[in-house]
């Protein structure tokens, strides 16, 4: 375990550092619109290059790991990812931005793919699931913190007393696109990771069943199970409605509360993610008394509800509800990854790729909402988008045939009396 805990930090901090850079796009974004003067519709392209990536790259990154390991994956991922964000930091366009969105998404899904399996090894396997709970939440961390170091180096750049370190990040972006500062820390990140790589010893992955890339073949046999295309569609509509929310809080608390979306909006963006994160603490505990499939459809009415509430509420009532559907999204992937993988005994391995392909539903649901927005003029007829993919995920409740369910525990004995006693759910 010793010998292997600079893998398991190094794991770590890639966590940190996928989620840093993923989750920016919401606050950047009512800049974006601002400064390159494009409708929503043809904004909501950008968080689509991005997550474009997450489809094309997800399987073949698979099959890069399987073939040359992890180690050289790695090191690509971020060698792409540092290129994709000093091409947009030094060529600022919309076009180049995304160009370089798809760069960064597919070094941040070559990334994906490839530390879990070195998290199993580095930790070792009776640690795992000890260390998959620590890597979400330091995933939720560097989510919360991401909005904040924007909203703190753009307000750093203009006051005109600043000096140092924002002096420096003022020469090197555009006056009137202070936010650009972010992807310059982007290279400078991916750059820190890539020398970390590089200066440490991984050790040997063996893919356990679970991780192993199938061929083509398995994929064509997959694809012919209506269960593996049902959970496609799920992982594409949870995604879709994390990243539809996240992207339009701090441009709808402009648009109809008028709010500053650097002073306020990113501190919104930034409560979203902190309460996705600490929901999966109040998820863990139900799931060990509930079904996971009756957990899913409450979460799912909560998260509707506090949409509702965030879309035509009050400007208190929106502040507090959107981090609120945060709080609720919280369950919904590992609730859903886990019964899809559960309900096909074979090839988990390429079924989770495929599963992960699925991600590219993050980059459809901003261009649809930002379509009807610009049709409408309304963002608020946009956002009901977000009420079809929640209600696709309330409906896996009812149809999803898990082979296996998730273990709860009974607060009574078979014979009636109390005790807490492990079961599995018929």
């Amino acid at each position: 375990m010793n010998k292997n805990i600079l893998s398991v930090i190094l794991v770590l901090v890639t966590f940190f550092a996928i989620s840093f850079i993923t989750n920016i796009i919401g606050p950047i974004f009512p800049s974006l619109v601002k400064d390159f003067d494009i409708s929503l519709a043809v904004a909501g392209f950008l968080p689509f290059s991005f997550f474009a990536a997450y489809g094309v790259m997800s399987i073949p990154s698979g099959i890069l790991v399987d073939k040359f390991s992890e180690k050289p994956v790695l090191i690509a991922a971020f060698a792409i990812s540092a290129f994709g964000s000093l091409l947009f930091a030094l060529i600022p366009s919309f076009f180049m931005a995304m160009g370089s969105l798809f760069l960064i998404g597919t070094g941040m899904a070559m990334l994906q793919v490839a530390i879990n399996p070195l998290l199993r090894v580095s930790g070792g396997q009776e640690n795992f699931a000890f260390y998959s709970v620590l890597a979400q939440l330091i995933f939720g961390a560097a989510a919360t913190l991401s909005p904040l170091v924007y909203s703190f180096l753009v307000q750093g750049i203009h006051k005109e007393q600043s000096g140092g370190f924002f002096q420096l990040l003022s020469d090197m972006v555009p006056k009137d696109l202070p936010w650009l500062s972010m992807y310059w820390l982007f290279a400078l990140v991916s750059i820190l990771m890539l020398v970390f790589i590089l200066l440490i010893k991984l050790p040997r992955v063996v893919h356990n069943e679970e991780e192993q890339v199938g061929s083509w073949n398995i994929y064509a046999e997959l694809f012919k199970n209506k269960m593996v295309i049902y959970f496609f569609i799920a992982i594409a509509a949870y995604v879709g409605t994390e990243q539809g929310v996240a992207n339009a809080i701090s441009l709808f608390l402009e648009k109809y509360h008028g709010l500053d979306p650097l002073k306020v909006g990113a501190g919104v963006v930034s409560d979203f993610w902190l309460m996705l994160t600490l929901g999966c603490f109040l998820g863990l505990a139900l799931l060990k008394v509930i079904d996971s499939r009756l957990v899913l459809k409450i979460f799912s009415v909560g998260a509707v509800i506090s949409l509702t509430a965030a879309l035509f509420g009050s400007v208190d009532i929106a502040l507090i509800a959107f981090p609120l559907v945060g709080f609720f999204l919280s369950v919904m992937w590992s609730v859903i990854f886990s019964l899809a993988l559960n309900s096909i005994a074979d090839y988990h391995g390429s079924f989770a790729g495929i599963l992960c392909t699925g991600i590219v539903g993050g980059g459809l649901a901003s261009p649809i909402i930002g379509l009807i927005a610009d049709l409408t003029g309304d963002l608020r007829i946009g956002m009901l988008v977000i009420y079809l993919t929640l209600g696709y995920i309330f409906t896996i409740g009812y149809w999803a045939k898990p082979l296996v369910n998730n273990k709860t525990i009974s607060l009574k004995g078979k014979d009636g009396s109390d005790g807490a006693k492990a079961v599995e759910n018929e």
